[in-house]
């Protein structure tokens, strides 16, 4: 039985069948399970109280993971003796003009925080407001209120909180390891310092301090992103894309990770409303149906994002701790948040993460034993380089010709002919080629940013030359985005090309899924592949997409059943479509292991550097690495 249970059983007698109001102490007892769930809910509170009294520094100690002790320092305006008895009262606050529960600007607002952690805690509240000459200090042992009397201190209020759960010791068993409680607490403490680039935040377990977020504001053109990038890493700051877009009085700003930046797991999702860090099932959906389109379902993006409302169009008083909201128009907010990450997205081009290039200077980094500071051991010593990484190298083909130099122009199209495969009239196979000298000047390698192809690896990978580096390319990734694209576009404007099969192709499949690829018969018809009905759990394939060119007709529907069983009914029907694109782009894509001309290499570079989205393929993995020389020397010894 819960605590709050055993309380109510004890204030309602059944056998009497007795209704009688609670006492003061068992109110607030109750309003502490709600409010004060957690060592970090009581940060929370205090932290968002320090914030709302206009602190420009916040200063928390947690001593045993909160559990002995959790001690918050601000430099805000204080409170006098008066205040000081008030704040400690339940339902006492100074952030509510007329008691209008519509119009809250502040973070916190009920008036419970206090007398909820005075009712099961040792709490002491020291201030002094700006201005007098004396601080006081007041104190609430498990409910019981003493005088204010005199104390020493600087302008501001400490709060401590000592013995957290004392006074109900059921609490005490569900709580975590120290360690774990100090870690959410951290978390906490981010989230708010997210919001606030202006306030110098710290977090101290009594012996160090393992957060500190110095004050950003003034320092850079854009001081939140500085702090997102104090926190958050140096990575993001280099893979984030700004979000700046505006709709009918509501406002989104903030940044948002590459897709080839992203986590198992959606904990680094930030998410705010008017300042308030919240976890919200409407935001954390629009925020999947965004980015849908670029990641697995088992990849999340890695973002901050700042959504600023009309007070009245957000209720923020629907849950205890006020970590959900409700807005007056999910669908305008959700359709913002969808829009300004796609634009964002649409906008970063054919650009992948540093992270990619990182990772594969991790793989390739030899691994010696050696104390030199060369990359391998003794000096002529074979390095120790990852497993396959001779053959790699002892298969790079060099597309050169005698005395002449290939240059293509801006406008090289990739081209498909009706088996899918990529044309051009000049097309020489690379492996056939002379040996040539290639000009390593700018004005060759330079004017692209993908560079000029220089071989092909493994008959998968594209190796290209750049103006200081080399870019290796995934061929069948890159062209599958591209023929994504392609597909989406003719979606768009005229609906997608088809063609005929000269023997109508019978696909057996078991009856669910049979049933639900038929219940899209129109949708899928708008992309190109006219299904049937053929009997009992099968269907017969008439036309496909004239995209995709030779494709296996039967792993195409059977990987198109298996998608609509698992399509989240939340989707848009233009997101489920977009899916379905993904999944044909996946089955028209040229395979690892074809081989490609030169012009066939250089012409798939092109279109990716003009097609939206082409560093990285549907399922959200990069499509290329790029390493610059500097780093590849490193590897060498070089440098």
């Amino acid at each position: 039985m819960s605590e709050h249970s055993k309380l109510m059983r004890d204030a309602l007698p059944t056998s009497a069948g007795i209704i009688r109001l609670l006492n003061e102490r068992t109110i607030n007892r109750i309003a502490a399970g709600e409010v004060v769930e957690r060592p970090a809910s009581a940060v929370k509170e205090l932290v968002e109280n320090s914030i709302d009294a206009g602190a420009s520094r916040i200063d928390v100690v947690m001593v045993e993971g909160g559990r002995s002790l959790i001690q918050v320092i601000d430099d805000g305006r204080g409170m006098t003796p008066d205040e000081l008895q008030l704040a400690v009262e339940r339902h006492a606050t100074s952030k509510l003009s007329d008691e209008d529960l519509v119009n809250i600007s502040s973070l916190g607002f009920r008036g419970e925080a206090l007398a909820s952690i005075g009712a099961v805690a040792k709490l002491q509240v020291s201030s002094r407001s700006r201005g007098a000459s004396d601080a006081w200090e007041i104190t609430v042992d498990a409910g019981t209120k003493y005088e204010p009397k005199p104390t020493s201190m600087a302008n501001g209020t400490k709060i401590e909180v000592r013995d957290l759960f004392y006074a109900t010791p059921a609490r005490l068993k569900f709580m975590k390891t120290a360690r774990t409680e100090y870690g959410q607490a951290g978390d906490v403490l981010k989230r708010l310092a997210m919001a606030h680039p202006d306030i110098a935040f710290s977090l101290s377990d009594g012996n160090r301090t393992t957060f500190r977020a110095p004050p950003t504001a003034g320092l850079t053109e854009d001081a939140r992103l500085e702090r997102l990038g104090a926190i958050l890493g140096k990575e993001f700051r280099e893979n984030a894309l700004e979000i700046d877009a505006e709709r009918e009085g509501l406002k989104l700003t903030g940044f948002a990770g590459l897709p080839t930046y992203s986590r198992g797991n959606a904990q680094h999702q930030y998410l705010f409303v008017n300042g308030r860090p919240v976890k919200d099932r409407l935001l954390i959906g629009a925020v999947r149906g965004a980015y849908q389109d670029y990641l697995a379902r088992d990849r999340h993006p890695i973002l901050a994002l700042f959504l600023e409302v009309p007070s009245e169009f957000v209720d923020v008083n629907v849950h205890p701790a006020k970590a959900e909201v409700r807005f007056k128009d999910a669908g305008l907010v959700r359709g913002l948040i969808v829009s300004a990450l796609r634009h964002a997205l649409a906008e970063a081009g054919h650009r992948a993460s540093t992270t990619v290039a990182g990772a594969a200077l991790g793989a390739m980094t030899a691994h010696s034993g050696a104390s030199s500071s060369m990359p391998w051991g003794r000096q002529g010593e074979r390095p120790n380089l990852p497993s396959g990484f001779g053959k790699v190298v002892e298969q790079v083909y060099a597309p050169d010709g005698q005395n002449t130099s290939l240059r293509f122009s801006d406008s090289a199209q990739l081209k498909l002919d009706p088996s899918g495969d990529i044309v051009q009239p000049s097309a020489r196979h690379v492996e056939n080629l002379p040996e040539q000298n290639f000009s390593d000047t700018p004005a060759e390698t330079g004017s692209f940013p993908l560079g000029v192809a220089r071989g092909q690896v493994h008959a998968t990978y594209i190796v290209s030359q750049t103006n200081d580096g080399i870019v290796v390319v995934d061929q069948h990734a890159a062209h599958e985005r591209l023929v994504y694209e392609r597909m989406k576009i003719a979606m768009d404007q005229t609906g997608v090309a088809r063609q005929a099969l000269l023997l109508p192709e019978v696909v057996e499949l078991e009856e669910g899924p049979a049933e639900r690829l038929l219940a899209r018969v129109e949708e899928l018809a708008g992309l190109g592949l006219i299904v049937e009905a053929f009997g009992e759990g099968a269907v017969v394939v008439r036309e496909v997409p004239a995209l995709l060119g030779k494709v296996d007709v039967k792993g195409l529907v059977r990987d198109l059943a298996d998608e609509l069983t698992e399509y989240d009914q939340a989707l848009s029907l233009k997101e489920k479509l977009e899916e379905v694109c993904g999944t044909m782009a996946c089955h028209g894509s040229v395979r690892a292991g074809r081989r490609l001309t030169v012009d066939e290499m250089n012409a798939l570079l092109r279109e990716m550097e003009a097609t939206p989205h082409s560093g990285q393929c549907n399922h959200g993995r990069p499509t290329y690495v790029e390493l610059k020389l500097a780093d590849i020397e490193k590897l060498f010894g070089r440098r």
